[in-house]
C-alpha cells in the first residue's frame, strides 16, 4: 500500500448484523443491541474474544427517549469484550462519527477488529401518542424549560423539531431552484418501492403520487412521507483492519475514502448556503480523498432523515449539478433499482425505518456483497456511496467490494 494512501485504507467492513426491526417492538436497546453484535462478529468469522474495539453514536444518555441507545461501557460489560480501544461517540460527522473513528483507530494500530453498533428504541418510547418535538424537557427553576445555542433562537418560535429546521433548506430549494412536490414525491416513492421488497422494512404497502400528495403538511414543504418512520432496532458492524479481509467469510468492503469536513457556520440556520448544508463540505472533503469520481458509484445509499435531504446529497456528491436534483430524480427512474443511479435500495428511512443512518451503512454492504435478495440490484456492483447526516452535522464514505 502506497505510504500516500489514506489511512481509511487499512480498514474494511467485514461483519454486518441487524436485530429485530419494527415499531414499538417494547425490547430494551440492549437486548437488540446484543442481537446485531453477535451476529455482526459471526458474519465476520470471529468471537468475542477476538474484538478489541467497541464505538457507538451517540453515546448513552444524550437525546430523547429511545434515541441514544445502550453506551459503550454497558454493552462492553454485556458481551465480556478485552478492549484495546474504546470510543463512545459524539456528534463530529453525524452517525458516520463512530465507523470513521473506527477505521482512524485501525489504521493507528489502536485495534485490529472494532464492533460498531446504533441501536434506536424510539417507537417504543414514543408509546401509543404522537412523534415527540424537542421543548418538553430541560432544567429550570419553577418547571420552566431552559436551552442554550441553536435552540434558543428555535424552541420559541415554534421551531421544536428537525423537521422545522430542515423545511427551512426545502424552502430555500423551491425558492431558488423551483423544487416542487411532485419531485419530492419521487425520493419517499422510490423508497417505498424498494421498501415492499425488504421484509425488515416498517411500511411496505403500495404508496401512489395521490397517496402522498394528500398526506397531511407537516412543516411546508413537508409532508408526512416526507418524515422518516420512528422505529426500533439495531445495527452492528464489524470493522477490521484490511489485511484479515482474505479471510472474512464475505467479501468485505473496503474504505476507500471518508468525508468529515464543516468548512462553513455549525449552525442549522445561519449556514453560508441553506441549500447546501453540511454535505457540500463532507462530500468535497471525501473527493479529496480518492482517485475514484462520481461516475464510478454504482449504489447511493443517502441519509433520508427528510426527503429532501438526499437530494441536497446527490448535488454535494456531484451525481448531479447544484440545483439540478429535482429534476434527477423526477419521474423516478434514475433512482430505481434498475436506474442509473440506484438509491436507498432497502426502503431508506422513509419506509424501511429510522435507524439513524446505520441501516443505510448496513445496505450498502449487503449490496456490495450480492445478498440482496428480491432487492438486488443487478449485475455485480464495485462502489457505494454512503452519506448520513444534515444540517450541519454530516458524514460521508466510498465502500468498494472486495474479491470473495
Amino acid at each position: 500500500m502506497s505510504p500516500a494512501a489514506p489511512a481509511e485504507r487499512q480498514a474494511a467492513i467485514t461483519g454486518i448484523g441487524q436485530s429485530q426491526v419494527g415499531r414499538r417492538l417494547g425490547r430494551t436497546d440492549l437486548d437488540l443491541t446484543l442481537d446485531a453484535c453477535l451476529d455482526a462478529i459471526a458474519d465476520a468469522g470471529l468471537t468475542r474474544d477476538d474484538i478489541d474495539g467497541l464505538a457507538t453514536y451517540p453515546g448513552g444518555g444524550l437525546g430523547t427517549g429511545g434515541f441514544a441507545g445502550p453506551g459503550t461501557p454497558e454493552v462492553q460489560d454485556a458481551l465480556r469484550l478485552k478492549l484495546n480501544w474504546h470510543d463512545g461517540g459524539s456528534e463530529g460527522p453525524g452517525q458516520m462519527r463512530a465507523v470513521i473513528a473506527a477505521c482512524f483507530a485501525i489504521a493507528a494500530g489502536a485495534a485490529r477488529h472494532v464492533l460498531v453498533y446504533r441501536t434506536v428504541t424510539e417507537s417504543t418510547a414514543q408509546g401509543e401518542g404522537g412523534r415527540q418535538g424537542i421543548g418538553g424537557s430541560g432544567g429550570g427553576s419553577g418547571g420552566v424549560p431552559r436551552f442554550g445555542g441553536f435552540l434558543q433562537w428555535s424552541l420559541p418560535f415554534g421551531a421544536v423539531s428537525a423537521v422545522n429546521w430542515i423545511a427551512l433548506v426545502g424552502q430555500r430549494r423551491v425558492h431558488e431552484f423551483g423544487l416542487t412536490r411532485e419531485q419530492l414525491a419521487h425520493v419517499a416513492l422510490n423508497g417505498r418501492r424498494n421498501a415492499a421488497l425488504n421484509p425488515k422494512a416498517i411500511y411496505r404497502e403500495p404508496m401512489t403520487l395521490d397517496d402522498y400528495l394528500a398526506a397531511r403538511m407537516i412543516s411546508s414543504p413537508l409532508c408526512l412521507f416526507d418524515c422518516d418512520a420512528p422505529c426500533d432496532g439495531s445495527t452492528a458492524l464489524v470493522v477490521s483492519h484490511a489485511d484479515y479481509a482474505p479471510d472474512a467469510p464475505h467479501p468485505a468492503c473496503h474504505v476507500n475514502a471518508v468525508g468529515t469536513a464543516l468548512r462553513g457556520r455549525p449552525s442549522w440556520d445561519q449556514f453560508d448556503d441553506m441549500t447546501s448544508m453540511a454535505a457540500r463540505d463532507a462530500a468535497a472533503s471525501m473527493w479529496e480523498r480518492t482517485e475514484l469520481g462520481p461516475t464510478d458509484v454504482d449504489i447511493a445509499q443517502l441519509y433520508d432523515g427528510f426527503s429532501v435531504l438526499p437530494l441536497v446529497w446527490l448535488e454535494a456528491l456531484g451525481f448531479c449539478g447544484r440545483g439540478e436534483s429535482g429534476p434527477f430524480v423526477d419521474g423516478g427512474s434514475r433512482i430505481a433499482l434498475d436506474g442509473e443511479l440506484p438509491l436507498n435500495t432497502a426502503g431508506g428511512q422513509l419506509s424501511a425505518g429510522r435507524l439513524h443512518g446505520f441501516g443505510l451503512l448496513h445496505e450498502a454492504c449487503v449490496q456490495l456483497r450480492g445478498e440482496g435478495g428480491e432487492r438486488q440490484v443487478p449485475g455485480r456492483h464495485e462502489v457505494a456511496a454512503v452519506a448520513n447526516g444534515g444540517g450541519p452535522i454530516a458524514g460521508t464514505m466510498l465502500l468498494t467490494r472486495g474479491s470473495g
